[in-house]
């Protein structure tokens, strides 16, 4: 039998051309070589040193014959150079087919839905995120991203037409309820991952803008993160569980002072997660004043006090830091030999690490560097086996 493979909706299948007769009267070696033979002839290849067969012609002119009996849909063949062909409206459809998949693990569909968004919305909202996910962009710049992906193919959101103004009315039907939204997906994500609820950690960081802002309430000036103290700016706080994932975040004046956000984060916190008695909040260093300490109490939580590295002398934790909490205490950490270097000039040459002098006082037995006008305090050599460095830990 000679047969082509086909492609059929139940997968590749393959027909029969036609019948070779039976393989018995000649080696296996020459059925193959009239196969080849004639499945040349067909694609009007030529023999170059050999004349016409009489067999392969018959054969060929047999396959013919029953083409020319078939529709006129299975006879059309397209002869095309490939060196010619080019690819037009090229859209990438793998990271966005992964990013489509976690979204429906999580159930933002019906976290959406149940938040008031209709179906369309919730389709553009889904699109927006996943822009977020693979490769972030401005609203502006987002439709010209979307019109490269299959977005409409995997997501159904209609993208050719979209204007960055739809995507920041978007903006404006999703911030009334992120409430909702956050504590629907906290719970969604404690399904799925078993997360670990009894640790949470806030920081701040800060948005400028280049204009005025003046239909922006919460646009002021403040302390910029980003060395920008002339523009106006609004300050965002965020709460991450112990395995980094977002819990709550909300946007206030830029001239909050951040011992000043903690109170009504706590409020925004618990209004998306339940707050438990025995549960720890981390706050940073300038959050940890005695009024925002008492009213973690009063909340029957525990609080730890991130100590940076910049609060001691040479960028190490100072001794304060360490005694600002009974569950605070320093816990080695490796590091490489040229950052230990960079952190005392005076000790590069000799191998020396510069350590807190409330750390260094805890080494036992260390081995105190000689003292001189170029050596500085809490310089200690470190012995065979040591860690090279230390940090403070926060609980």
């Amino acid at each position: 039998m000679l047969v082509e493979s086909v492609s059929t909706p139940k997968g590749p299948r393959q027909k029969v051309i036609c019948s070779l007769g039976d393989l018995r009267p000649r080696p296996r070696e020459a059925w193959l070589r009239l196969a080849r033979r004639v499945v040349a002839a067909l694609a009007g290849q030529q023999e170059l040193f050999e004349g016409p067969d009489p067999e392969v012609e018959a054969v060929v002119a047999k396959v013919r014959s029953r083409w020319a009996s078939q529709p006129a849909a299975d006879r059309d063949v397209v002869a095309l150079r490939t060196s010619e062909v080019t690819v037009e409206e090229a859209r990438e459809a793998g990271p966005v087919q992964v990013g489509y998949h976690f979204w429906r693990r999580l159930e933002l569909d019906r976290i959406l839905a149940e938040a008031g968004l209709r179906e369309v919305s919730v389709r553009v909202a889904c699109a927006m995120v996943l822009n977020r996910l693979i490769a972030p962009r401005s609203e502006h710049a987002m439709p010209g991203w979307m019109r490269r992906t299959a977005i409409y193919d995997v997501v159904g959101a209609r993208v050719k037409d979209v204007a960055e103004d739809a995507l920041y009315r978007m903006l404006d039907r999703l911030h009334p309820q992120r409430a909702a939204i956050e504590a629907a997906l906290a719970r969604r994500e404690q399904e799925l991952f078993g997360l670990d609820g009894t640790v949470f950690v806030y920081d701040l960081t800060s948005s400028f803008f280049e204009g005025q802002a003046l239909k922006n309430g919460k646009a002021r000036r403040g302390y910029s993160r980003d060395s920008r103290p002339e523009c106006t700016q609004v300050v965002v706080g965020l709460v991450v569980g112990r395995e980094g994932f977002p819990v709550a975040h909300e946007v206030v004046a830029g001239n909050t002072v951040d011992r000043q956000s903690l109170e009504p984060m706590l409020d925004a916190l618990g209004a998306r997660v339940p707050l438990l008695a025995g549960q720890t909040v981390v706050v940073d260093r300038g959050m940890a004043c005695a009024d925002n300490l008492a009213s973690i109490r009063a909340r029957g939580l525990h609080r730890g006090k991130r100590a940076t590295r910049a609060s001691g002398r040479g960028g190490w934790p100072s001794s304060t830091a360490l005694r600002g909490s009974p569950s605070l205490r320093a816990r080695p950490r490796r590091t490489t030999p040229g950052n230990a270097r960079r952190r005392c000039g005076c000790c590069a040459a000799s191998g020396m690490v510069r350590y807190t002098s409330s750390v260094a006082a805890k080494l036992a037995p260390p081995r105190i560097g000689r003292s001189g006008r170029n050596r500085k305090p809490g310089c200690v050599r470190t012995l065979p086996g040591w860690p090279v460095g230390w940090q403070a830990a926060g609980w």
